[in-house]
């Protein structure tokens, strides 16, 4: 089928340059990027990524003052001694899902 249509959008500037960049090291134009996304769509009937906002905002650590810090260690210790822990392996596997790593 001839590509008739035009679809105009408008997105930041640097999301755009990330992106395109990524597709440029895969090979693939912009222009294909989207109509594989619709797609998508079309064969999933909706968005073909789950949309939700993560349970727990991961704790930055670069940003967190000395006292904030340690009262984060803190509540670690404490969940240790209280027997609050799991393998790493799941949390590891957790953290991938809710953040799509």
């Amino acid at each position: 089928m001839a590509k008739t249509a035009n679809l105009y959008a408008r997105i930041e500037p640097e999301l755009k340059e990330q992106a395109e960049a990524i597709l440029t090291a895969l090979g693939i134009p912009a222009s294909n990027a989207i109509t594989m996304f619709y797609r998508q769509i079309i064969l999933q009937q909706g968005l073909p990524f789950d949309v939700k906002l993560p349970s727990a905002k991961p704790v930055d650590l670069s940003r967190l003052t000395p006292e904030q810090l340690s009262e984060e260690l803190e509540k670690g210790y404490s969940d240790i001694l209280a027997g609050k822990t799991k393998p790493a392996k799941q949390v590891f596997d957790s953290i991938r899902k809710d953040y799509g790593l």
